[in-house]
């Protein structure tokens, strides 16, 4: 009984952590649902386009890179209740698959491919999830 007011108060704890640190937003990319009802579309001639996820608030930090490597890197914490929330409405079961089928991320109008996310846990709950993208 306890783990689990432990676990919402921690979500709700890094939740004003976030909110305090990062007023940023940031969008994840996934493939947008089409049906393929005629052949084009059973053949992957017609473009399904993307669906855009905004995540907020989330805090973005730089990362350096070096001269033979990305352009920029970034570094996105997002509060484990901001994808979780998401989940139901996109008919996904647990963040990582929703990490293993975003083709992209999204910030300041820049389009980064996301390279590893990890997450952070605490007492068996997970309270982040730390995403690293380059551009």
């Amino acid at each position: 009984m306890g783990c689990g007011v432990c676990g919402s108060a921690l979500l709700r704890a890094a939740d004003a952590l976030l909110r305090t640190l990062g007023r940023e937003s940031v969008s994840l990319l996934l493939p947008a649902a089409a049906p393929a009802a005629d052949a084009a579309g059973q053949l992957g001639l017609v473009d399904p386009g993307v669906q855009e996820i905004v995540i907020s608030p989330v805090a973005v930090r730089a990362l350096t890179t070096g001269s033979q490597g990305p352009r920029r890197r970034i570094e996105v914490t997002i509060p484990a209740s901001g994808i979780a929330n998401q989940l139901p409405s996109l008919g996904i079961g647990v963040a990582q698959d929703l990490f293993d089928a975003v083709l992209g991320l999204k910030y300041e109008s820049e389009l980064f491919h996301v390279e590893c996310v990890t997450p952070e846990n605490f007492a068996g709950t997970d309270c982040f999830y730390v995403v690293t993208a380059v551009e």
